[in-house]
């Protein structure tokens, strides 16, 4: 169909439908977080059958080794990485290179190793705290690199996105 784009070519379904949803084995990282529940809850809402939240104190995402098991428990079709290491304002000032490294390390070691298992998609999900302070508004993506980040806990999630 000449200018009609789908989200996933290979079986000509939009996402939301229950059809698509029902066979897929989704891994939804940070799944009983704030954003990551509410996620959960949509996915269930549009049929999502397999899905699988990993939990910190059995897949530490920092580890690779823990990134190799969670790929293996779980064989997802799709990845949604929502996990991150946070803490607020002042623990995010207070500990920036620790929040860095975590996120850095959870987020690229997952993509790259979802990326070698073969998983066929990868969803990663940024935070508007990584637009600069004086960023015109509404958001547009190409101004995210028109300064510096608007706030300290922000610079890993520029760099990691």
């Amino acid at each position: 169909m000449a200018g009609t784009r789908w989200w996933f070519p290979a079986c000509r379904t939009w996402p939301n439908s229950h059809t698509f949803w029902r066979n897929q084995r989704v891994t939804v990282t940070g799944g009983a977080g704030f954003l990551g529940s509410f996620v959960v809850e949509k996915l269930r809402e549009r049929g999502a059958a397999h899905i699988f939240i990993p939990r910190r104190q059995d897949y530490d995402l920092v580890q690779r080794d823990a990134v190799l098991a969670l790929l293996h428990d779980a064989r997802p079709d799709l990845i949604i990485h929502l996990a991150a290491r946070v803490g607020g304002i002042g623990a995010n000032l207070t500990h920036q290179a620790e929040y860095f490294y975590e996120n850095l390390m959870m987020g690229t070691q997952l993509l790259h190793e979802a990326y070698v298992a073969g998983v066929p998609k990868f969803v990663a999900v940024g935070t508007i705290c990584g637009y600069p302070k004086f960023a015109p508004i509404p958001f547009r993506e190409e101004d995210l690199w028109n300064g510096y980040p608007g706030q300290a806990c922000a610079t890993w999630q520029t760099t990691c996105g």
